[in-house]
């Protein structure tokens, strides 16, 4: 395509401190030098007198946001974040299916930072029968994995491996375990259908990883549509989110972001241990 930027749509949440979800993924996109477009699923913000936190679009909206961004663009790659419920987790995977975009990364979000819910009880089905399917890869958290395992325990690196090769049942061809919730270095397992894979990173002492995940997704994403293999564009990722996890900061009290111009501004690339079983 010229020698223009490779097209990547996120389709996902808007979140309103700029840390996760659709603000999260455009920085990633843009300091990964890929064109990013997006599809909002769902404001997430806490209304200060009703106390509501997600703010769900339409089916129409979201329709046409999508429509629009493959009409005036394309897509050379696509990730899914938080989609929030059954109806809009299968309109979703319709369009996608429709539009037949080759790298797909599905980041099964059901648990926030803060173990703060974003998925309904009864969207878990559906992504699993309608749109985990379709993906290139999915890249499931501790407690999203667990949570696609009928709640299965998942306490240890062998527990992940074992998580990835059921997972892979779903239909997904590459399954990514993150195991940034464990404890000692930060290992992540990836497998796809033969090999078994560990992606190792030093575990950064911090509570500034607000959007850690859908940084990470968006990355591998990235990768994949500049045309790099899946495992590639994992260790790649993980060493992209690792800096951006190094130089995480706040603004307040709260838990803060990633810095996602770390990488750039200070000239890091972390070193990734790659282990195959």
């Amino acid at each position: 395509m010229n020698n223009y930027p490779p097209r990547v749509l996120t389709i996902a949440g808007s979140a309103a401190g700029g840390s996760a979800g659709i603000q999260a993924d455009l920085k990633t996109f843009q300091e990964l030098d890929v064109y990013g477009m997006s599809v909002v699923t769902a404001i997430v913000g806490r209304h200060p007198e009703t106390d509501k936190n997600v703010h769900p679009q339409t089916i129409e909206a979201i329709e046409a946001q999508f429509v629009t961004a493959l009409k005036q663009v394309g897509a050379d790659g696509l990730k899914t974040g938080m989609l929030f419920s059954k109806e809009v987790i299968e309109a979703v995977a319709a369009l996608v299916k429709d539009a037949a975009i080759e790298n797909i990364v599905v980041d099964p979000v059901m648990v926030g930072k803060l173990d703060s819910k974003l998925l309904k009880d009864d969207a878990i089905d559906a992504l699993k029968s309608s749109l985990i399917p379709l993906a290139t890869v999915i890249t499931p958290n501790i407690p999203e994995a667990s949570i696609l395992l009928d709640d299965r325990p998942l306490n240890s690196v062998a527990d992940l491996k074992q998580a990835a090769v059921d997972l892979h049942a779903l239909g997904a061809p590459y399954v990514l375990v993150k195991g940034g919730r464990l404890t000692g270095p930060a290992i992540d397992v990836l497998y796809d259908g033969n090999t078994l894979i560990t992606f190792e990173a030093p575990r950064i002492d911090t509570v500034n990883t607000s959007g850690a995940g859908c940084t990470y997704s968006a990355a591998i994403t990235a990768f994949l549509a500049k045309g790099k293999s899946v495992t590639e564009a994992v260790g790649l990722a993980k060493s992209f989110v690792t800096t951006a996890i190094e130089h995480g900061f706040s603004y307040t009290e709260m838990v803060g972001p990633t810095y996602h111009a770390a990488a750039r501004k200070y000239g890091e690339a972390h070193q990734i241990k790659i282990e195959k079983f």
